[in-house]
C-alpha cells in the first residue's frame, strides 16, 4: 500500500468507525514500531446483554493473525487486551468487531499501524 492510499484509507475509515464509538473503542500500541514487534490491542465494549463475541484481526499484505473471544453479555468484562507477538514489518490494518447473539456484527473499529 503506498502512502497516498494509506492516508486515504485512514481518512475514510476514521469517519466510518465513528458510529461504533459508543459500542466499541479500540486502542492499538504502538502505532509505529520496529519489527518483529509485539502489538497490544485494547478493546472497550459497552455492556450489553446481546454481546456474544469479539474478533480482533491484524492483517498486512504478507501476514494475518486473528483472535476470537466469547462474551457473556452484560457480565462480560468491558476491557480486553489482545497481544499479537512477533509481527513482522508491514503496514497493518487492525480491525475489532463485536457480534451479537444472532451472529451479526454489532460494531467494528479499524486502526492502522506501521512496523518497519
Amino acid at each position: 500500500m503506498n502512502r497516498g492510499t494509506w492516508c486515504l484509507a485512514v481518512w475514510l475509515l476514521a469517519g466510518a468507525s465513528s458510529a461504533a464509538v459508543d459500542k466499541l473503542v479500540v486502542r492499538v500500541t504502538p502505532s509505529v514500531a520496529i519489527g518483529p514487534a509485539t502489538v497490544r490491542i485494547r478493546t472497550v465494549a459497552e455492556r450489553d446483554a446481546d454481546n456474544r463475541a469479539m474478533e480482533v484481526v491484524a492483517e498486512s499484505a504478507d501476514f494475518y493473525r486473528s483472535s476470537v473471544v466469547q462474551l457473556d453479555g452484560e457480565r462480560a468484562p468491558r476491557t480486553r487486551d489482545f497481544f499479537f507477538n512477533d509481527m513482522p514489518a508491514g503496514e497493518y490494518v487492525i480491525r475489532a468487531a463485536l457480534f451479537g447473539s444472532d451472529g451479526k456484527e454489532r460494531a467494528s473499529v479499524t486502526r492502522f499501524i506501521l512496523i518497519n
